[in-house]
């Protein structure tokens, strides 16, 4: 076993402490993986407090990890002592179904081991990157280009990829005019590997606060949904909408804005069930669709694409006692934009 020092929470509303925590033996195709950076995301704090019901505690969340490889098992070819390496939101699937064989294993038809608080059939629970190690079947670990800082890198692993998977199914370059709905730890992410693909950009948010940053990050054009003109000015404008919030809209105003042929991505997951009128949908043949995070190819075409376009996530580090003030933090929206955790401080 590999005893790794980690950041755990015991209930609902306890606060993180401090824990010594198992990793398994090194396997075959297992990669240790010494943590550098763990990012703080908005499903972390949803998870540790229960928000989602089901969780299994004591619980480590993380599935925004960043770090240095410090041993290989045997049968591991992809990587060396070393190199730079982060894992995302899932740590396995059964690599058989459909799914999985198309490179999209988020989405796979048997099963999806998640980084954290996921059943492992021994009866115990994967526990996350708030830790100083990692165990990880190699399959599942991606290369981090030399281009990227590791600090910044850390939130592309859920909010990057979350935001470039639909960006690039849904085909966001040159002649494409593309919304994103919120300005917050997805949004500006979102913003920057838009622009980066060539899209023309706007910003849909509350208000209009985060002006200077958007257009800073890369956003063309940014409007305030809370002044009822938006919805009358940017009628059938855009060809793809990314909601990025998990509050609940009044999506037909969304819908309405789109073109012909145009797409509303659901991100963000409400408390209530999406109400819709199917008017909306049917003027302008228009979609509402959903999308998860992208598959390990996909991934690491990412990771390579930001660090071809030297794109990171705007961050605060804090030391790991200031986990459960960062959580605070993030619920107030009271961060710009995504906080990640010095694991030099576990």
């Amino acid at each position: 076993m590999v005893t790794a020092a980690a950041y755990a929470v015991s209930a609902p509303d306890a606060k993180f402490e401090k824990v010594t925590i198992d990793r398994r033996e090194l396997g075959p195709a297992d990669v240790l993986i010494d943590v550098k950076y763990a990012g703080i995301c908005h499903s972390d704090i949803h998870t540790a407090r229960n928000d989602w019901k089901g969780t299994t505690y004591p619980c480590v969340p993380g599935h925004e990890i960043v770090g240095l490889v410090a041993d290989v098992g045997s049968g591991v070819t992809k990587y060396k002592p070393g190199d730079r390496v982060g894992v995302g939101c899932f740590v396995d699937s059964c690599r058989e179904c459909s799914a999985c064989v198309a490179g999209e294993e988020q989405y796979c038809i048997k099963r999806v081991v998640a980084t954290y608080n996921s059943p492992l059939p021994d009866g115990s629970y994967t526990l996350g990157g708030y830790s100083t190690q990692v165990v990880v079947t190699e399959h599942f670990v991606l290369s981090i280009p030399d281009g990227l800082a590791l600090d910044v890198t850390a939130p592309l692993l859920c909010a990057g990829i979350t935001l470039y998977s639909p960006l690039r199914h849904w085909n966001a370059g040159p002649g494409k005019q593309v919304a994103i709905v919120g300005m917050g730890g997805l949004g500006h992410v979102g913003v920057k590997i838009a622009n980066a693909m060539g899209a023309e950009v706007t910003v849909l948010s509350q208000s209009l606060s985060k002006q200077e940053d958007g257009k800073r990050l890369g956003a063309h054009h940014y409007y305030a949904t809370s002044d009822p003109q938006t919805f009358k000015q940017l009628r059938n404008r855009f060809d793809l909408i990314i909601n990025t919030v998990s509050v609940n809209l009044d999506i037909d105003r969304y819908l309405s804005m789109l073109a012909i042929d145009g797409t509303l991505v659901e991100l963000g997951l409400p408390e209530h069930p999406i109400e819709v009128r199917a008017f909306f949908l049917a003027n302008n043949r228009r979609s509402l669709a959903g999308s998860m995070v992208g598959g390990i190819p996909q991934t690491q075409e990412m990771l390579d694409f930001c660090a071809e376009h030297g794109i990171g996530a705007e961050i605060e580090v804090i030391s790991a006692d200031r986990i459960d003030e960062a959580y605070d933090r993030v619920v107030a929206s009271d961060v710009r934009y995504r906080f990640v955790i010095d694991a030099g401080t576990f």
